[in-house]
């Protein structure tokens, strides 16, 4: 499912942040299945990897938990992977077909800072896809912390 268009009307998910750390950081945070598990999801909420083969055509599960316990799975193949600046990946949500997520995430270095843009295109439209925006900012405020953390620890 690639990027929508206004032919389509898909719902679709632009996200851009940038972060205080190397290109190559941020985007082996964004590969490393430990690293991952550290940020990955909304205030609140724990991730288990449970496989993660980054590379064209690899496969990709991991389940989301929630604060109240309630698990979520998602799992999809990796379609492009060109590191440090590229990764697209193609998903579905709750193990449900007919919840398909196109994820395209660019990694742009920005004299020592790496802007990230993340492009995503739904299949379907619901609470869920209203709101990611919400979810993704959540995690990216989480993501800017661990790269926090990692830069204080090393």
């Amino acid at each position: 499912m690639p990027a929508g268009n206004a032919e389509s009307k898909k719902p679709e998910l632009v996200l851009t942040r940038t972060f205080d750390a190397p290109r190559e950081v941020v985007f082996k945070a964004w590969t490393d299945p430990e690293s991952l598990a550290e940020w990955w999801g909304p205030h609140g909420f724990t991730t288990k990897i449970r496989e993660m083969d980054v590379r064209p055509g690899g496969a990709w599960r991991y389940v989301m938990v929630g604060p109240d316990g309630n698990e979520y799975p998602f799992d999809g193949v990796y379609v492009e992977v060109a590191a440090p600046e590229r990764l697209v990946f193609d998903g579905s949500i709750h193990g449900s077909p007919e919840q398909r997520v196109w994820t395209e995430v660019t990694f742009v270095e920005r004299g020592g800072k790496t802007e990230i843009a993340v492009h995503q295109v739904y299949s379907f439209e619901s609470d869920a896809t209203r709101g990611a925006p919400i979810d993704w900012n959540q995690q990216l405020d989480r993501f800017a912390e661990f790269l926090r953390r990692q830069a204080h620890a090393g």
